[in-house]
């Protein structure tokens, strides 16, 4: 799941390079084989490759552990150095369970999740005027999903961000649509139009809304200092009367995932739309930030967030695979 935008089809894809062909060979290879292994086995690989990748130090490491030592300023090196760690194989449990989560039986699916208050989520669904939930980087967002469309036999719609190569990114968009989400791309304005009738039509929206990927995002204070968050989620709420409801998900040291249905975020009964926008974005934040605080180890932000880390070239248009 991702912010919002984009048009219905992919275009031609460009030859893609050797790092490229890689990429997409290496998650192809991780979906074929990963699900096949005997479960403890693929949890003590993915820790292993963990562990592994925390060891070397590279730019994704120091990023999550810069951005880490925001959400915990008093954290001391060894602290740093220790949720790090725990971040890095948080990171591989998302992936470990997303390689496997299409062969979860429903059961499976259902008894993964612990879902503190989703009376929020079935009671705005029940009264029809559509629902946004809007998710940072925690936890497994695709597992969140997945219970959705299993256990309350809701479909909805998401959006994801373009890949490259085009292959990989159509890898993503068949293992989401195989759990029963509807994935439009991010690029351009034609998926808020998507996403705008489908709230209308009284259905569910998720969006990973933490990071913003285009050049229109909200500034928002986010653990003291300035960052920019996608306008997507207010917006759609404003323009369509839907409901908006933060989520935050979290892991524990047993194998049910966590999660928590926040209070809806109002429509400002005052100001302008940019007011009204954000002031809800905010919100959005302060709900996103509290998630954090509490498991800042499951927050997989492994990319430039804040203002002040940003390059002038824009790092913030740099992508993940999630």
């Amino acid at each position: 799941m991702s912010g919002a935008g984009g048009d219905a089809k992919p275009g031609p894809d460009p030859k893609p390079g050797p790092g490229e062909r890689l990429s997409d060979a290496l998650y192809g290879l991780g979906w074929a084989a990963v699900k096949t292994l005997p479960e403890p086995a693929a949890r003590a690989l993915f820790r292993t490759l963990a562990d592994q990748v925390w060891k070397r130090r590279g730019k994704s490491v120091l990023r999550l552990e810069a951005n880490l030592a925001r959400v915990v300023p008093d954290a001391d090196p060894a602290r740093l150095a220790a949720l790090s760690r725990a971040g890095m194989r948080s990171y591989m449990r998302y992936w470990m369970e997303s390689f496997r989560l299409p062969t979860w039986s429903p059961e499976r699916i259902k008894a993964s999740i612990d879902v503190t208050d989703a009376h929020r989520l079935t009671e705005g669904l029940d009264a029809g005027n559509g629902v946004i939930l809007a998710l940072p980087h925690l936890g497994n967002w695709d597992l969140a999903g997945a219970w959705v469309t299993t256990d309350l036999k809701v479909p909805f719609t998401t959006v994801a961000e373009r890949l490259k190569p085009e292959s990989l990114y159509d890898r993503f968009v068949a293992y989401r649509e195989g759990l029963g989400m509807e994935v439009l791309p991010h690029n351009g304005g034609a998926a808020f139009g998507m996403l705008a009738r489908r709230l209308r039509a009284g259905g569910l929206v998720c969006l990973v809304a933490d990071r913003d990927l285009s050049a229109s995002g909200v500034e928002v204070s986010f653990f003291g200092d300035t960052a920019r968050m996608p306008a997507g989620p207010a917006l759609l709420a404003q323009q369509t009367g839907a409901l908006l409801l933060p989520v935050t998900l979290s892991y524990d040291d047993t194998p049910v995932m966590k999660a928590r249905v926040h209070p809806p975020v109002e429509v400002p009964g005052s100001g302008d739309r940019a007011h009204r926008t954000s002031s809800m974005t905010q919100a959005l934040a302060d709900a996103f930030a509290l998630g954090i605080a509490e498991h800042p180890e499951d927050w997989h932000m492994l990319q430039r967030l804040w203002l002040a880390d940003l390059e002038p070239r824009g790092d913030q248009q740099g992508g993940d695979q999630q």
